[in-house]
């Protein structure tokens, strides 16, 4: 349970941070709680229609040698805001580019706080006795 936890506070400083720097992504509400549901429906989404549609593409990630994963992010970032905007917690997107930039910024702070986060988990002394 508490790795869900770290998981779903990670989701949601990274798109907090997106939200708030790429220009051209408007969010309905600002409160955390809303950020905090908006991780949840970002986590599962990417938890279900991520894989499948890496298994689906595989030919043409393949092809472009990783770079359609880009691709399938950005969807996935559009589509965690629309389907947000239903329960009253997404965002609006005005472009491709602003998905494509919200996305490669929600990857990159959250690669950088799950690294972090694991040094420093992995740092505590463990309970052996």
């Amino acid at each position: 349970m508490p790795r869900f936890l770290i998981r779903l506070l990670v989701n949601a400083i990274a798109l907090y941070v997106a939200i708030r720097i790429v220009p051209g992504i408007q969010p309905q509400t600002t409160g955390w709680a809303a950020i905090l549901a908006l991780a949840l429906i970002f986590g599962v989404i990417n938890a279900f229609f991520g894989p499948l549609l890496r298994f689906l593409t595989c030919p043409l990630i393949l092809l472009t040698l990783g770079l359609f994963t880009l691709l399938i992010n950005t969807f996935l970032f559009w589509l965690s805001g629309r389907i947000g905007e239903i329960f009253g917690v997404g965002f609006t997107v005005d472009s491709f580019w602003s998905a494509f930039l919200g996305s490669l910024v929600v990857s990159v702070v959250s690669v950088a706080l799950s690294t972090f986060l694991r040094d420093t988990w992995d740092a505590r002394p463990s309970r052996r006795d």
